[in-house]
């Protein structure tokens, strides 16, 4: 007896789950260089060739795993940004995700981006992702802009911000953490006050 259309289609959105689940995980573990097709597969549980099947190259298949991964932080993001508190709250609730919370999200990020400096398809998808988080800061930050009178462009804070997450985040996962604090600090008081 053969599987039904719907049987067929749920084993592959499993099978494609588990891959893309095992790529977030190995990016973090091992790093894109420690990543072949064999070991997506043994680490997903699936038959070696479903790789490329399913998603043409472990490249678009990582590709994948970080646009999914970064469509959940979006949600969760909007979330927060569209809540009845003030912007500081939002502030501190974002930076304790950046320093606590996101660590497999940032890894998986900066893996991706160091593989995609010599792969112009990959460039392309990871400018769609950080289209996706200018979007959401560009939009949280509008109203602070303004109300704070921060005496720069709307666009060129969000690039400030944005290459401050990204600078800490290099930092921190090559074991620094000067300054940091302090720097959070200072901000928090300037927001606060």
């Amino acid at each position: 007896m053969t599987k039904s259309l719907a049987q067929r289609t749920e084993a592959r959105s499993a099978a494609e789950d588990a891959l893309l689940d095992a790529a977030e995980r190995l990016l973090v573990e091992a790093g894109h260089a420690g990543i072949t097709t064999r070991r997506l597969a043994e680490e997903a549980g699936v038959n070696h060739g479903l790789v490329h099947y399913y998603f043409g190259s472990n490249e678009n298949l990582l590709a994948r795993a970080l646009e999914r991964f970064t469509e959940r932080l979006i949600e969760r993001q909007r979330k927060l940004y569209a809540a009845d508190v003030p912007f500081v709250e939002k502030w501190r609730t974002a930076m304790r995700y950046l320093l606590s919370e996101d660590v497999a999200y940032e890894k998986v990020w900066l893996e991706l981006q160091a593989l995609a400096w010599n792969n112009a398809d990959l460039q392309s998808r990871l400018a769609h992702v950080n289209d996706e988080w200018r979007a959401v800061l560009t939009e949280a930050f509008a109203e602070p802009h303004r109300e704070l009178g921060i005496p720069m462009p709307l666009d060129a804070l969000v690039s400030l911000v944005m290459t401050f997450n990204t600078g800490i985040i290099v930092e921190r996962l090559g074991g620094v953490e000067t300054g940091h604090r302090e720097l959070l600090d200072w901000i928090d008081g300037w927001l606060s006050s």
